[in-house]
Order: C-alpha cells, then sequence, then structure tokens
C-alpha cells in the first residue's frame, strides 16, 4: 500500500515572526511538507517552479495586504499559472466585500489571522481534501451577506449536483462523495464537470464562491 503524499505547502506573508511561526508549526505536521516561504506575492510569482505544472504545491497560505502587490490582485496572475492550486487566504482583513472579492477571485478558504496555529493546520487539510475553510467570523459576514437581502438571481442546478456542490462546501473530497452517495469517483467527476458548465465556472473555488454568494439554491 503506497504511503499518503504529504500535503505541500507554501505560504506568502510579508510580517516575518508570522511567517516564521507558521511555516514553524506546518513543518511539524507529519502529514505536510512546507516547499516556499515568500515575503511578497512578486518574490512567489518570480520563481520559476511556478510555471512548472509538475511542482505545483496544493495549498497556499496567502496574505492581502503585501508590499508592490496586493494579495487580492495576485490570485487571478497565481491561478493562471496554476489552476489548480488551492489559495487559503491568512489575513487581518475581515470586512465583506474583501471576503466576497477574495472568494470571487479564485480564494478556495478565508482565514483570519486571529486563527491559531491549529485551526490553521485544519483548514489546510480541509482544502487538500477538497473543501473550503472559513474562520467563524467570516462565515458570519458570509451569513449577514447573504440575509441582508442582497442574493443575487439563483443559478439552478440539479438535485444531484447541488448535493455534490454542499458536500464540496462542507469539505468532503471526491472519494467520500462518492462513498456516501454510493456512486464512482468518474461518476462524481462528471457531475462535477457538468456542475462548472452550468455554473460557467473553471474549479472548485469558484463554484463554491458562487454557492458563498447565493448565487445558487
Amino acid at each position: 500500500m503506497q504511503p499518503i503524499p504529504a500535503i505541500r505547502v507554501s505560504i506568502v506573508e510579508d510580517t516575518k515572526v508570522i511567517r516564521d511561526n507558521i511555516a514553524k508549526f506546518i513543518s511539524l505536521q507529519p502529514d505536510m511538507k512546507l516547499d516556499d516561504v515568500f515575503d511578497s506575492a512578486v518574490s512567489l510569482l518570480n520563481q520559476p517552479q511556478f510555471n512548472t505544472p509538475a511542482e505545483q504545491v496544493q495549498v497556499l497560505l496567502l496574505d492581502i495586504g503585501l508590499p508592490h502587490l496586493s494579495g487580492l490582485d495576485a490570485i487571478p496572475l497565481i491561478l493562471q499559472k496554476m489552476p489548480q492550486m488551492n489559495i487559503v487566504i491568512l489575513t487581518v482583513y475581515e470586512e465583506e466585500d474583501v471576503i466576497l472579492k477574495a472568494l470571487c477571485a479564485g480564494a478556495c478558504s478565508y482565514l483570519s489571522k486571529k486563527a491559531s496555529l491549529e485551526e490553521i493546520v485544519t483548514a489546510i487539510r480541509v482544502v487538500a481534501q477538497g473543501g473550503s475553510y472559513m474562520s467563524p467570523s467570516i462565515a458570519r459576514e458570509i451569513v449577514n451577506h447573504l440575509m441582508g437581502g442582497r442574493i443575487s438571481k439563483a443559478t439552478i442546478l440539479s438535485d444531484r449536483q447541488k448535493e455534490i456542490l454542499q458536500k464540496l462546501v462542507d469539505g468532503k473530497s471526491y472519494l467520500a462523495i462518492a462513498n456516501e452517495l454510493f456512486l464512482s469517483v468518474e461518476t462524481i467527476r462528471s457531475h462535477i464537470k457538468k456542475m462548472y458548465k452550468t455554473l460557467q465556472v473553471n474549479n472548485k473555488a469558484e463554484a463554491i464562491a458562487q454557492y458563498m454568494r447565493g448565487h445558487i439554491r
């Protein structure tokens, strides 16, 4: 039986003490491998390995308030080079418009810097399994947005597609969803592919962002 590969993590954070603390804690996790640590998004984008699909990491912790290029502006540039990157925002910004902008740009999760180191590694594990993670304070902002009467016209999905999307939002992997619904993983992939086409999105992060914004019912 082949060993499960470690979750590969990179960090973009300009505050050294925060960057070092997170990097050290991740390095201590037996199921994680720290790949690279950067003090700016520009440094990350200038690294040649980030143009090579074979060298893609699974999870990127990305700050928003960065020098030269903000995390928000960097998200589409990163995803252009690495479409399968799972971007987790880790920031002090908890305003509704910033959260939604990050999710719509392609981030799959959003963490407050008030989060503990334990919560950060929990979020990484959820994301690596195909899920999305929000700090409680961030989730509250999203709920407040949806309850504020600003829900856009809903996109209609089939019951099965909505069921699968809900499980993705809950952090379930394709294999876990397949087992719960008594379907094959390939059938789940087929449903998700059709769902992406209906939603006119390219990846899981964009689909979850639409769900969070109330575009799906």
